[in-house]
């Protein structure tokens, strides 16, 4: 199935001059959606996974949906303010601002592999934010999962350690 064809563009959201890859066109497209899993769930055969986790709030869909279909556990990636237990928290910077993501203290075990599954891959300040999170608390990222990447902002040469795998691609 070309995904792509399933994404829809709109230019200057959320500010003037970026083009925002809309994707809850192919999110609402039964067969589209279960593609998207199918394949980033192949693309993680044999490979031991404890735990997927998904920053807020795409990366909950997919990475929700990922989990339940390998049958392991799914750990939320929140904004400030939203865990009611002791967390972690790790700010970072965007391609249009900043922001601070939090991980519940206790959400992953010492040497568990979990697996980080996400929307899109742009600059990488989202993911390095999650890597590190994840990691200051004994977690090991073994893989990372996006429905798209924009190559031009370069952000797999910032995650060039870890393996990558995106479905979509755009050089904008």
């Amino acid at each position: 199935m070309e995904l792509k064809s399933k994404i829809r563009i709109i230019e200057d959201f959320p500010e003037k001059g970026i083009s925002f890859k809309d994707i809850t066109t192919l999110l609402k497209d039964g067969k589209a959606f279960k593609d998207v899993i199918d394949r980033i769930v192949e693309d993680l055969k044999g490979k031991e996974i404890d735990y997927i986790a998904g920053p807020e709030a795409r990366g909950f869909v997919i990475g929700s949906a990922v989990a339940y279909a390998l049958g392991v556990g799914f750990i939320p990636i929140r904004k400030p303010g939203k865990l009611p237990a002791e967390v972690v928290s790790h700010k970072y910077e965007l391609e249009y601002g900043s922001n601070t993501l939090e991980l519940h203290l206790d959400a992953i075990e010492n040497g568990k592999k979990v697996v980080v599954v996400d929307d899109l891959l742009a600059t990488g300040g989202t993911i390095l934010s999650v890597i590190n999170l994840i990691e200051s608390i004994g977690g090991e990222v073994v893989a990372l999962e996006f429905l798209i990447e924009l190559e031009s902002l370069k952000g797999r040469k910032k995650l060039q350690d870890y393996h990558i795998n995106s479905l979509v691609k755009y050089n904008i």
